[in-house]
């Protein structure tokens, strides 16, 4: 699906017809968007129990807040498969499917799931089953992502720890076991980072740096491109203070006790965390799949239900009404309902100003308020005369 890709939900009373004819009444639709600024698709949507107008009223206001917490967990949802995909496009568009189908397949051929979403139960519990869903939806993928992202951090340590330079790297594989002073009352044995511009004035001054330094005890035990890892004895007591010279001097003293099958033990740790980090990433891809085309699914639900109670709201009972999916681009979204308001602003009753050619005027303050906590403007803040939610689905 382009990114530029856009839709409306358009609803009409079938009396736009002459013969109230659902057909004529989506063929008119069609002429009034016209192929110049969109394609329009029937998008069928049942019946639904429904209780009082204040009820009604009430719940067009929970539906319009479920459709913004649907939009942002489909976002979410959408962010976390560009993260572990590794902001690959081409991967992360393969994944976005809905029941095994491109979202825009999805939309054309929309039929609303009495399986999953029963319309034999009263509205408020439909809704609360929605509410429920998106919920469960994001904290599954927060928490599966968490745990990804924390082993991720883990093994990143770890493969740091065996592929930095000596004053981060592993010395378990470095240190040799002979070279370190163990068991010992008195003496202990330092290993000291220095950068490679340095070595000739570590050696000249390490023996003087603090009290009762063994002299002549620096050995290099390894080195790379930036430093040269030296092993040091001291008398326990002046430890610290060795160490903190150390420091001041900008050497960097390691902090390592020898274990017996330390290294063995640093590699099972890897190889465990390394598994551990694929088959979490496994999990997340695919709880991430499926959990991106479950909350679309369900943002497209709460947005017929949204079209469902505000076509009862606007045109009353008993219910005769067309609902249109039209396909079109973020530019030409405006063009196409401005179309519609030329067709359609008639709807809109004389509760409205219009302007010289009949039209309703979105300027219009006498009733934006009103009409605003009733729940029947649009996305945008202004009032179509008709039904109408505009969406994109990324």
């Amino acid at each position: 699906m382009s990114k530029h890709t856009r839709f409306l939900l358009v609803s009409l009373p079938a009396s736009i017809s002459p013969t109230n004819d659902h057909d004529e009444a989506l063929t008119a639709l069609r002429s009034a968007v016209t192929t110049d600024y969109g394609t329009v698709f029937p998008f069928p949507i049942p019946e639904f129990k429904i209780g009082t107008l204040d009820a009604l009223v009430q719940q067009a206001d929970e539906l319009a807040k479920l459709d913004t917490a649907c939009e942002g967990v489909v976002g979410k949802v959408g962010d976390s498969l560009k993260t572990i995909l590794e902001g690959d496009e081409e991967k992360v568009s393969q994944s976005k499917t809905v029941n095994d189908k491109p979202v825009e397949q999805y939309l054309k051929s929309f039929h609303w799931n009495k399986v999953k979403y029963r319309t034999d139960k009263p509205l408020g519990e439909v809704i609360n089953t929605f509410q429920k869903e998106i919920l469960s939806i994001d904290n599954q993928v927060k928490d599966k992502y968490n745990s990804y992202n924390q082993v991720k951090t883990n093994l990143s340590a770890l493969q740091r720890r065996q592929t930095g330079n000596l004053t981060t790297k592993s010395l378990a594989n470095i240190v040799p076991p002979d070279l370190i002073i163990r068991d010992s009352d008195y003496l202990e044995t330092h290993l000291i980072a220095v950068p490679r511009t340095m070595v000739k004035d570590f050696l000249r001054t390490y023996e003087s740096l603090a009290p009762m330094v063994v002299p002549r005890s620096a050995v290099q035990v390894a080195a790379d491109d930036e430093f040269t890892l030296y092993a040091v004895t001291t008398f326990k007591k002046h430890s610290q203070d060795f160490i903190h010279k150390c420091r001041e001097s900008k050497w960097t003293p390691r902090d390592y006790k020898y274990k017996e099958g330390g290294k063995e033990e640093e590699n099972r740790e890897l190889e465990k965390v390394g598994k551990d980090e694929k088959r979490l990433w496994e999990q997340a891809l695919r709880l991430g799949r499926t959990a991106w085309g479950e909350a679309v699914m369900a943002w497209v639900h709460v947005l017929a239900l949204r079209v469902f109670v505000e076509t009862v709201l606007r045109y009353g009972l008993p219910l005769n009404f067309v609902c249109g999916l039209v396909r079109t681009t973020g530019k030409l979204a405006k063009k196409a309902r401005a179309s519609l308001d030329v067709s359609y602003s008639y709807l809109g009753g004389n509760a409205f100003g219009r302007d010289k050619k009949g039209r309703v005027k979105k300027d219009d303050t006498s009733t934006s308020a009103d009409m605003q906590a009733a729940g029947h403007m649009g996305d945008g803040g202004d009032y179509s005369a008709y039904v109408c939610y505009e969406f994109e689905i990324r």
